[in-house]
């Protein structure tokens, strides 16, 4: 089978999809936050629009994961989850209310929700056992290095152009079509369909795979909203700065999760999976930590490497150690109810980090987000490789 730049040629497809895809995602998230507050939303609203949008979404991922299995194919809830979501960022560029984004917010993550856990299977199916975890590190290197783009040209269109940020949005939603053209010429890997139904397929996990997935949404409770590592990084500033430095601080995380997540991947296929993860929480407790004592520039910009850097060392390392604890015959219902797992505690993570802005303190919010991360560590000891 072709190979670039040392994957196969599906997996490099599939990232760049993820790339134009989340190019345009990208140009939306880091001025979603304050488009929302700019709609009449406050923190609270933050959370909710957050947490719904995940936890919705989530919910179908062990759906689309599970019917994947049944019929065979994975193609068709990938192309059918990525137009979705280019239509939904559409519709969110027209939006006059926080209301409006609370409603649609969630339809363009209902596409990631169809799109997910079959890609996540295509991946596995199309990587080596020897490796998984440079598979998936690249393709979460092409996702955030849409990431970096995006934001680097959300900044520009508003900090150069004086684009507005509905009209950003709506730039974002056309760029999300074209997404949709290199997954015309990706493979499809069809299995033999499943016979057996989602609950007797859930019966069948081990053990081992069970308890990983447990603790992995312990941690996503501690992983709230991105949008409130921006709002917290408007502390302090005013004018232009209050839009701009919030942008910058997206794009450096994005940046560092881009550089370093191909580099983790491959590293895990040698020191082991669960030891990356590991770090990873560990480094995001520390984020969490710098957040609540911060009291300078050069402390917020430490903040957000080490955000990057936590999130190369959890995401993609996450889902290639659920797949690789995970039967063949069963994956894309192993992958679903993983992100499903982790999507559902979405809600109340961004919802506690809401109140917890709106009634405490914008730092208590981060300091909860230490503690249970922290906790997730020590408890991951228990996953046997």
């Amino acid at each position: 089978m072709k190979k670039i730049f040392g994957v196969n040629f599906n997996i490099f497809l599939l990232g760049l999809v993820s790339t134009i895809t989340d190019t345009g995602s990208k140009m939306i998230l880091p001025i979603l936050p304050m488009f929302i507050k700019s709609l009449g939303g406050a923190g609270i609203a933050v959370g909710i629009v957050g947490g719904v949008s995940e936890s919705i979404a989530s919910l179908l991922k062990v759906f689309s994961g599970y019917f994947s299995d049944r019929i065979g194919k994975r193609k068709p809830f990938i192309y059918t989850g990525y137009a979705l979501s280019s239509v939904a960022k559409l519709l969110m560029g027209l939006s006059s209310s926080w209301l409006h984004i609370l409603l649609l917010k969630p339809l363009e993550r209902v596409g990631k929700g169809l799109r997910s856990a079959p890609r996540d299977a295509l991946i596995r199916h199309f990587s080596k056992e020897s490796n998984i975890g440079k598979g998936f590190g690249f393709h979460r290197m092409m996702d955030s290095l849409g990431s970096v783009i995006g934001s680097i040209i959300a900044l520009i269109l508003i900090a150069h152009f004086n684009f507005s940020f509905a009209s950003v949005i709506m730039a974002a939603g056309i760029l999300s079509i074209f997404a949709l053209l290199p997954l015309h010429f990706v493979k499809e890997r069809k299995s033999r369909p499943l016979r057996r139904k989602l609950l007797a397929s859930f019966s069948e996990l081990p053990a081992n795979l069970k308890l990983f997935i447990a603790i992995a949404s312990l941690f996503a409770l501690a992983n709230f909203s991105y949008m409130f590592f921006i709002l917290r990084a408007q502390v302090g500033f005013s004018g232009i700065n209050r839009v701009a430095i919030p942008i910058i601080m997206y794009t450096i995380y994005q940046a560092v999760y881009t550089i370093l997540s191909e580099p983790v991947g491959s590293a895990s296929d040698r020191f082991g999976r669960r030891a990356m993860i590991q770090i990873g929480y560990l480094l995001f407790a520390l984020t969490c930590f710098i957040l609540y004592f911060m009291q300078s520039f050069a402390a917020l910009l430490i903040a957000f490497l080490l955000y990057g850097a936590s999130l190369a060392f959890v995401d993609a390392m996450q889902r290639a150690f659920a797949s690789e604890l995970a039967p063949k015959e069963i994956l894309g219902t192993s992958m679903g109810l993983f992100h499903t797992s982790i999507g559902i505690m979405s809600l109340p993570a961004s919802v506690i980090a809401g109140f917890l802005w709106e009634t405490v303190s914008p730092e208590a919010v981060f300091l909860y987000g230490a503690l249970i991360s922290l906790l997730a560590a020590l408890l991951l000891k228990g996953v046997k490789k």
